[in-house]
């Protein structure tokens, strides 16, 4: 009978400590916190973008890794308390995306919380890292260069319309790049003697306004600066450049896609997927400040011929020879 109390007794016992065991196989997926300065809306291919990156080095969201979404809905005065709360859910990568703003805010907020940041000005100058090869401390990313080429964008919109007397550039004032681009603007407008009027922009309201400004002013072209704001409400602005009738060029070729004239950058959505990469690449072990920040190789030039019709300009052969896409 003892025996038999002694089998009971340690079967129970046994019974007891396998959901332990169970429990210690399986530790708790890591978490990752993506911080957007914007919305998830328009982001949202981006997001899928970022996620496929992650797919890349093997993890799958919901699968082996969560993540925790955080947006600041286009204010930018809301980023700092964002990824403190990452912060505080102890997160194992912060991938901060949306502009510059992100990474600034998630440095400030943490010095040993990975970062992996979409940078687009000089992430030495904004203090990410120590150096773009060997970045050192906790961050490090992409650098997509979009606010460092407004010059360019400006030299593409005066050989599309060289009839333009006076080119608006639509800025937003909130932005941490704002006066960086405006030097450039005005560096590159010096250069080749081109009227440029500046309209400073920062909410829906004041990018209606902008547009009648411009209209009164007789602006015959439009520079719209990199702007994570700005993307988030691109379909706005694609609809009343085509109302004003005002050739625009813009940063990224999902303006194009929108039914935009032209833009010149790069891609977008191979930014997002490398910043994915980088963040799986950390959760296997690896240090940021190993990994140096990626830098874009290749810069698309998109025309939409239909838009160009709409507003009755002529494409130039020569210009649409150079464009790596053309929307018929």
């Amino acid at each position: 009978m003892s025996n038999r109390r002694e089998f009971i007794t340690l079967l129970g016992g046994a019974a007891a400590a396998w959901p332990l065991a169970a429990h210690g196989q399986q530790p708790a997926m890591p978490v990752i916190g993506f911080l957007n300065s914007v919305s998830a809306g328009p982001f949202g291919q981006f997001v899928d973008a970022f996620r496929r990156g992650l797919n890349e080095t093997g993890f799958v969201e919901g699968q082996n890794v969560t993540i925790e979404y955080r947006w600041a809905e286009g204010h930018y005065d809301r980023l700092p308390a964002l990824p403190a709360d990452l912060v505080r859910r102890n997160v194992a990568v912060i991938a901060a995306t949306g502009g510059p703003a992100s990474g600034r805010a998630a440095k400030a907020a943490t010095s040993t919380t990975p970062i992996v940041f979409i940078s687009g000005t000089d992430p030495v100058n904004e203090g990410l890292v120590a150096s773009l090869s060997r970045p050192g401390g906790n961050a490090t990313g992409v650098n997509v260069l979009l606010s460092a080429m407004e010059g360019k964008r400006l030299g593409l919109l005066r050989e599309l319309v060289p009839t333009a007397t006076l080119i608006a550039v639509l800025l937003n004032p909130a932005m941490p790049t704002f006066d960086s681009q405006l030097n450039d603007v005005r560096e590159a407008a010096g250069v080749v003697a081109q009227q440029i009027h500046v309209l400073r922009v920062s909410s829906e309201r004041e990018i209606d306004a902008a547009f009648a400004t411009a209209a009164q002013l007789r602006a015959g072209a439009l520079l719209v600066c990199a702007d994570p704001f700005m993307f988030g409400r691109r379909d706005q602005l694609v609809m009343l450049a085509a109302r004003y009738v005002i050739p625009a060029i813009f940063e990224a070729r999902e303006y194009a896609v929108a039914g935009g004239l032209i833009s010149y950058g790069v891609s977008l959505a191979d930014a997002y997927r490398l910043v994915g990469i980088y963040t799986g690449r950390i959760l296997k072990g690896e240090r940021p400040g190993d990994l140096p920040v990626q830098q874009p190789t290749k810069f698309e030039l998109v025309v939409n011929v239909k838009a160009a019709k709409a507003i009755g300009l002529t494409i130039p052969e020569s210009f649409l020879a150079r464009a790596d896409e053309v929307i018929e």
